[in-house]
């Protein structure tokens, strides 16, 4: 290939890149790969496409390169041949309630439009404009409900949970706490209401006005005496439970008042809109006989079927469905054709979340350009993995690079090139090992990738455990399950299998909603949604840390306690940026970017408190320290060596102890948690429920995963996950295979037993791809696999 076709990178230290070198061809599938924090990322995501980033802010505007230094730049010398990038990231964030698949997508709007210009219409009606098809505008939300769909409201039962508590005991159980609370029962006082009578045996009136009055009295309030405290009467103006509770629940910005609002609130459907989130106006147009929210509420693959026949007619009707359809035929492709338009995106996997926008690229019709997409067979059951190899080499052949990083070896074999990180994780990683055509790897012999890539890495057969006793579920009805029998032994490893959206992750539901006994359900969702939530802060880990450095001598002579060491509250911290290591810089016209603070340069904490330091080091550097390092450092303090080797039991010893919740993925924060769990002491009869615990996992690093979920067995625990890697699939006592198709067509178990009979089983999609992998039973290859 010619020199000039490739992209080359000189000298990039992001992260834990050691000044690397590489060349990777333009116009190709490129896969990067390495073990879970070997700095694949951080080539792919860290340099390439952050330093396309970059160079588009360079060339939008004054304004913008004045901000530049701010906003930071890769830690590359040069990178050269790069065409613009657009990165599909799985991105850690929770989208916003009102967004859904057709938001993401824009297959709402071409919907809305479809039913504006070629709906049916009732006689007399006016035509409508697109946006009055929409529950996000003003033109076309229900008025009731304002385009939720859902109405709240506060009842007695809601508000007052024991009627058999007095006011003075707390009988109104939404009431705020502290001060507040006791003025609203000072307030009632004055007001005349006895404050010490059963709530239930006080009038119905007296009840009625207290929980739901839209009256504000503003009475004066003389505080009981306190000793040492001189407290003045006071205006006081009291406001309805009912009232409190609305507001906080609608207007709080705080995600715990909201969230404990909405505990004492019932939601119902919206009686004007029926659940439709529209005017009725809007409702009332068809097209084929249904109304948008029933098409908005149709799997994909059923609205390209009913719009098939229209994309052969003229007018507004053929052009809108015919876009349509070729748009919902690219996500059924993806395996996602179980979706509906309508459905939330805070319920969608990051997996998902990064097919519908590689979906929707493929008809953005760009061409030049290089995508950058993160494990795009994440969540993918093998029977999907062709289709997506297809979708990424028709970007390809549109005239674009896709570079990729992966884990699933199926899809790197398709790759026309492979960039391989390594050999270890963190500061054992960050080298390229070997790039070029995917068959060399073959000849290097340090690849832990290569070793899994030509290995046959069959499972070594055993007997399946015996179980000890059945978990037997009857009559599951939740999302696309519909009246399941399922029976899970316990006291062995269960996995439950099936194609993306047949029903696995709602069966665990089942079972965690279900089970009897101790229950710890292990899920993807991240262990805190700010950055000041940590690897350490979750673990535990922060609390001795801090600890440490307040034992020191210089700590002692200048007072430091431990919370001089907290990066959360005030004292130690930078004030510039609150502790958070980072500035918000704004940019106008596009979305805002965050920069280390210009203080503390992303330490944290302000100068004296980095005067303090613990064997050599700072807090902050010992919060940069990964798993790995900090154990070396802190092997003789017990309380932090068992966190520490818990994390790296489940393969996270790469990662920083101050590594921000927002930054790792579904996978890894699920490991966290079960790293967490297994520091507990005790263990014993629990059921262990995950879902694709090896998302985001190198097959090594499902090696040394599986070694820990192994002995969970061992000490007489139940574990059950839901699993879509065959490797794993190979080495269950017991496999529960649902489907036979996603969304309406899955929530049935259509095989189970032993893997080898779930392989033999012409009913499951998962047998073909389970037979590969058998080589009699199943337990993972002993010894170290890195």
């Amino acid at each position: 290939m010619d020199r000039d076709q490739y992209v080359h990178v000189r000298g990039s230290r992001v992260h834990n890149l050691r000044a690397v070198d590489v060349d990777v061809p333009r116009d190709a599938l490129v896969a990067f790969t390495g073990v879970s924090g070997s700095g694949k990322s951080s080539l792919a995501f860290g340099t390439l496409y952050a330093e396309s980033q970059h160079r588009f802010l360079e060339s939008v505007a004054p304004y913008a390169r004045r901000l530049l230094q701010q906003a930071g730049v890769p830690d590359v010398d040069s990178v050269t041949g790069l065409p613009p990038a657009v990165a599909l990231e799985q991105r850690r964030s929770v989208p916003s309630a009102r967004s859904s698949v057709g938001t993401i997508t824009t297959l709402s709007n071409s919907l809305r439009m479809l039913f504006s210009r070629a709906g049916h219409y009732p006689p007399g009606a006016p035509r409508l404009d697109s946006d009055a098809f929409s529950p996000n505008t003003a033109a076309g939300a229900c008025p009731r409900c304002h385009g939720q769909g859902v109405v709240y409201e506060a009842t007695e039962d809601s508000l007052v949970p024991d009627p058999g508590l007095t006011i003075r005991e707390g009988a109104v159980a939404s009431w705020p706490g502290a001060w507040q609370g006791k003025n609203l029962r000072d307030i009632l006082a004055v007001l005349g209401h006895d404050l010490d009578v059963p709530w239930r045996d006080l009038p119905a009136e007296q009840r009625e006005w207290i929980l739901f009055t839209d009256e504000q009295p503003v009475v004066t309030v003389h505080p009981e005496r306190e000793p040492g405290r001189i407290q003045r009467p006071y205006q006081g103006t009291y406001s309805s439970a009912r009232r409190l509770v609305l507001h906080a629940f609608a207007d709080s910005k705080s995600e715990s008042a909201r969230r404990r609002a909405g505990r004492f609130l019932h939601a119902d459907p919206c009686p004007v809109c029926g659940g439709r989130r529209l005017r009725p106006e809007a409702l009332a147009v068809t097209f084929e006989g249904y109304g948008i929210a029933d098409l908005a509420a149709m799997p994909l693959r059923d609205l390209a079927g009913l719009l098939r026949p229209h994309t052969a007619s003229e007018g507004p009707a053929g052009v809108l469905s015919k876009d349509l359809v070729a748009r919902l035929d690219v996500l059924s492709e993806l395996g996602l054709g179980y979706l509906a338009i309508g459905r939330p995106a805070p319920t969608l996997s990051g997996g998902e979340l990064q097919r519908l926008r590689l979906g929707t690229q493929l008809r953005s019709g760009l061409f030049g350009v290089v995508y950058v997409l993160d494990e795009p067979s994440a969540g993918l059951h093998p029977a999907d993995i062709e289709a997506l190899v297809e979708v990424l080499g028709r970007l390809r052949s549109a005239g674009n690079s896709v570079f990729f990083v992966e884990h699933d070896l199926d899809v790197v074999r398709q790759a026309t090139w492979i960039v391989d990180i390594g050999p270890g994780a963190g500061v054992h990683g960050g080298r390229v090992l070997y790039s070029g055509p995917v068959e060399g790897l073959a000849r290097v012999p340090e690849s832990v990738t290569g070793r899994h890539l030509f290995d046959d890495r069959r499972a070594v057969p055993r007997e399946p455990r015996r179980p000890r006793g059945w978990l037997k579920l009857r009559g599951a009805s939740r999302n696309n399950l519909r009246d399941l029998d399922a029976d899970v032994p316990l006291g062995v490893l269960t996995v439950i299998s099936g194609v993306s959206g047949s029903g696995k992750s709602s069966l665990l539901e089942e079972l965690a909603e279900h089970a009897t006994g101790r229950i710890v359900r292990v899920d993807q969702q991240p262990i805190g949604r700010t950055p000041r939530s940590n690897l350490a802060t979750y673990t535990g880990l922060f609390d001795v840390v801090r600890k440490l450095f307040a034992a020191t001598e210089a700590a002692r002579e200048r007072g430091y306690d431990a919370g001089r060491f907290s990066f959360n509250v005030a004292g130690g911290r930078c004030e510039t940026c609150k502790g958070e290591g980072y500035v918000s810089v704004e940019l106008l016209f596009l979305p805002s970017t965050y920069a280390p603070c210009p203080d503390c340069h992303g330490a944290r904490y302000n100068p004296e408190t980095l005067e303090i330091v613990y064997r050599g080091r700072t807090i902050a550097e010992v919060l940069g320290l990964s798993v790995d390092d900090a154990s070396a450092f802190l092997a003789d303090v017990p309380t932090a060596e068992r966190p520490l080797r818990a994390l790296r039991q489940v393969g996270l010893g790469y990662l920083r102890l101050g590594q921000p919740a927002t930054e790792l993925s579904g996978g890894e924060a699920q490991r966290v948690k079960l790293a967490s769990e297994l520091q507990r002491t005790g263990r014993g009869h629990t059921i262990y429920l995950l879902d694709e615990p090896t998302s985001g996992l190198h097959p090594a690093d499902t090696v040394v995963l599986m070694r820990q979920l192994e002995a969970l067995v061992e000490a007489g625990n139940t574990v059950v996950l839901a699993e879509h890697d065959p490797a794993v699939l190979a080495v269950a006592d017991h496999l529960l295979d649902l489907g036979p198709g996603g969304g309406d067509e899955g929530g049935q178990v259509v095989a189970q037993g032993t893997p080898a009979e779930v392989a033999a089983d012409p009913a499951s999609r998962t047998g073909p791809y389970l037979r590969g992998r058998l080589g009699g039973g199943g337990a993972f290859p002993a010894g170290d696999d890195r």
